[in-house]
Formats: structure tokens, sequence, C-alpha cells
């Protein structure tokens, strides 16, 4: 067999120390053939089979399912370099500061800070989960506003007792939801306009699921819901609006009202624990006003408590 029998194209005559030379250059040439080759593979390769990087000024990164985002909820200290897509909805860095982190809902497009910090609670709260709210106008869903729900992260701990649900299980069990409910622990809904609506309208709507799950008001829970009406009365609410109702405990709820995400000092106190759970149940019953937003939450549970 000679140097042409190998496909290194040195020609027949060539004496042994060229056909060594020959040889060594061409192995040199396949290297670098096959050093190019590897540079030519996309850099979101080399990373992980399952991430995807973007751009740095907006940062997505996506994971296979499994328990790091809610692992870190419970564990809000601990850090993460990169930021998360959970298997429920993409989390995204913000471009002016890398170490917050939102979730955006899809439908509406709103993006949600996935640590949420509000007056009147003890630690940062960690979103769940989020959801729309849509109302039918002449067979047209309108969409009305986005929503998403905040648990101190020490809540989880006590929901050992759904561990290996499936997602639909826990959505159709209004026991864990009571559990979450009743736990002496903060719980906040954000929820975030995406339309103009009047102060009046939205607390009637509100009023109209809420007042028929009281089944026999007693003055606080009739002074707790004139309270409620009051902030929005004659208040219009612009598209973009931030309303956060909080649950400090199962008979406290702080409600606020902002334009740019950061609440100061509640617009109320609401204390009657027949409207605070009424409210609570309203969105998170058995006939929720945002099944998105029950399914999502559902879906990050049985995640984590797999």
């Amino acid at each position: 067999m000679g140097p042409s029998d190998l496909g290194y194209g040195c020609k027949h005559e060539m004496d042994s120390n060229k056909l060594n030379n020959c040889l060594q250059i061409e192995q040199h040439t396949h290297k670098k053939k096959m050093i190019g080759e590897v540079a030519a593979v996309p850099r979101s390769l080399w990373v992980h089979p399952h991430t995807k990087i973007r751009s740095p000024t907006s940062i997505s990164v996506s994971i296979p399912t499994n328990r790091t985002h809610l692992e870190k909820i419970k564990n809000p200290a601990r850090k993460l370099s990169t930021t998360i897509a959970s298997p429920l909805f993409s989390v995204k860095a913000a471009a002016a500061s890398a170490s917050v982190e939102y979730a955006e809902e899809p439908a509406t497009s709103v993006k949600f800070p996935t640590s949420l910090d509000l007056p009147g609670c003890s630690t940062a709260l960690s979103l769940i989960g989020t959801g729309f709210r849509e109302k039918v106008f002449a067979i047209i869903g309108v969409k009305v506003y986005a929503a998403g729900l905040y648990l101190n992260p020490d809540i989880l701990d006590t929901l050992d007792a759904w561990k290996g649900r499936k997602a639909a299980q826990i959505e159709q069990d209004s026991s864990l939801f009571d559990s979450i409910y009743q736990a002496p622990l903060e719980k906040s809904l954000q929820i975030v306009l995406v339309r103009d609506i009047d102060g009046k309208t939205f607390w009637d709507a509100l009023d109209e699921a809420v007042s028929p799950r009281i089944k026999s008001p007693n003055s606080t829970d009739r002074n707790a819901l004139s309270a409620f009406r009051a902030i929005f009365q004659d208040r219009p609410l612009k598209k973009g609006t931030f309303i956060f109702l909080t649950w400090v405990d199962p008979s406290k709820m702080l409600v606020h009202i902002s334009t740019d995400g950061n609440p100061s000092a509640a617009e109320a106190t609401i204390e009657s624990e027949n409207v605070t759970s009424s409210l609570f149940d309203v969105f998170f019953g058995r006939a929720p006003v945002s099944p998105t937003l029950k399914s999502s939450i559902s879906n990050s549970l049985a995640s984590f408590l797999k």
C-alpha cells in the first residue's frame, strides 16, 4: 500500500522523509478541519442541549422541567447566575438590571417580577403563577387584567400532604388552596389592568362575585365591604394600573393601588375573615374568575411537589 492509497495525495516516488512530512501536513490539515467544524457549532449548544441564550440585553434561558425554579422560591436568598424559564412561564432578565427577573403572562404580555417586596409583609414574596381575567361582551372575550399570585416561601413547606399529586388533581382539590389561605403567612394577588376601566365598574364586578359568598353578613363584614368599595368609587383606573390584594393573615387584607408597581401606604385595611376568605375563593375556589391563573399555580405546585 502506497501513500496515495492512504488518501493523502503524496507521490509514490517520495522518499521516507518526504513521506513523513506529507503525513504530518495532512494530519495537521485534517485536525484544523475538525476544529473548524467544532467552531461552526452554534455557541448556544455549548452550554446545555436544552439551554437557549439570547443577546446580553435580553437574556432568556430555558432548562428541562425540574424543581429548580420552585426550590429557588423556597430559598429566595439563593441566587442563580442565569435567568430561569420554568415550565409555566418565561422568566426574563430586565434589560436595566440583570438582577431583576420577570415572568411574562403570555396572553397579555404583562411582566411580573418573580420576587416582590410589599409594605406590611415580613419577607419578600415569590411568584407562583400568572393568568388573566376575561369578560365576554356580545360573545366577544375582552381581556381586562393580568394577575399573579405571590406567596411567602414558607407556605410551600406546609404542603407536603399533596406530594405526588398531578396538576389536574391539585387544581380540583379545594383543600390545598384552603391550606394556602389558612396559613398565617402572607400571600398577595397582583392585578395589572390591560385596559382603562372605571373604578366603580371594577368594584361592581368584584362585589358581584364576593357578596354572594357571604351568606349572613354581620356589621364587621358590611364595614369591610364599605371600606373596600370606597377605594374604587369615582376613581378612574387607567391601563397599567397595579392593584395589590395582600392577605397578611386569614382575617386581614391590605389593599394597595399603584401606577408604577411600587406601592407605598395601604389604601385600606380589610379586617373581616368573611370578606377576605370570600375574595380568596373568587380567585382560587371551585369556580375561579381566572381559570388560567389557577391552572398556572396548579402546574407550578405539581412541579414542586413531585
